[in-house]
């Protein structure tokens, strides 16, 4: 019996015809081998791109295994005070490492219960206590640390803070303070922040700015009230919530006139 095979080309305008030759009843019975994969459709073997979209490199090893660290949104404190950006930003802040607060969305946060969860005593002297850096305090169980830090950028990244020392990123609350000192009395002034996601946050005590709802860092996002910035030491203190998604805020003070008030020193003491 004899086997035909034919080939068209259309797209030359012609046909070719093949005529096999006669195959032998022993050939035809013989088993055929299995052609070898193609290189280019060969499926990556683990740990080799499986799984990865067309475009996508695989993971670099080298660089999952690197140690993490806070640089570049972060830098040691070097000196006794520090003077705000030249746009009146505050860089300068004591830190503490997150507190575990799962939330898978970040829908939740509605006025009353960022109120509820942000006024919750975690750990002692968290609305009155100034911390060194280094100072440690336990919530349910975690040993946190709180850390002194300049930001590089106008804005604290937290995400990228918590990241750099391997800690948890989503589902979590941030605590920061900072201590300015003031060359005189400064009334009529305001406090702007912008934070990703809702924020609560006090001055000397009193609580004048709060964030709600799912929302990114924004300069300048929510103004205080006029308020008054005493003569010498004022304590600011705040607390970043969020569920999935990045972490960061920026705050500086605002003039009656709308300008950033820049002759403020911070020093953490």
């Amino acid at each position: 019996m004899k086997n035909f095979v034919n080939v068209a080309i259309v797209g030359l305008n012609f046909v070719l015809l093949s005529v096999a030759q006669p195959v032998s009843a022993a050939q035809s019975a013989a088993p055929q081998a299995t052609p070898s994969p193609s290189r280019t459709s060969a499926s990556p073997s683990p740990g080799q791109g499986a799984g990865l979209r067309m475009g996508q490199l695989p993971p670099d090893s080298a660089a999952a295994k690197a140690p993490r660290t806070l640089s570049p949104y972060f830098v040691p404190i070097t000196t006794r005070t520090k003077l705000p950006d030249p746009e009146g930003f505050l860089q300068r802040w004591l830190l503490l490492e997150p507190i575990n607060k799962p939330n898978r969305t970040n829908t939740v946060f509605t006025d009353s219960y960022v109120k509820k969860t942000l006024n919750t005593e975690y750990f002692p002297g968290q609305f009155t206590a100034v911390p060194h850096n280094g100072d440690k305090v336990t919530v349910e169980g975690q040993e946190l640390a709180w850390h002194a830090l300049d930001a590089t950028n106008f804005d604290a990244k937290l995400f990228n803070f918590a990241y750099g020392l391997n800690k948890q990123t989503y589902g979590v609350i941030f605590w920061a303070v900072t201590v300015i000192d003031s060359p005189r009395e400064l009334k009529d002034v305001r406090m702007a922040v912008g934070s990703n996601s809702a924020s609560m946050w006090w001055l000397n005590g009193d609580n004048v700015v709060n964030l709600f709802d799912d929302r990114r860092m924004v300069m300048d996002d929510v103004v205080s009230k006029r308020l008054i910035l005493k003569k010498g030491k004022n304590i600011i203190r705040g607390a970043v919530i969020n569920g999935p998604g990045l972490s960061d805020f920026c705050v500086r003070f605002l003039d009656e006139n709308g300008n950033p008030v820049k002759d403020l020193t911070q020093t953490l003491q």
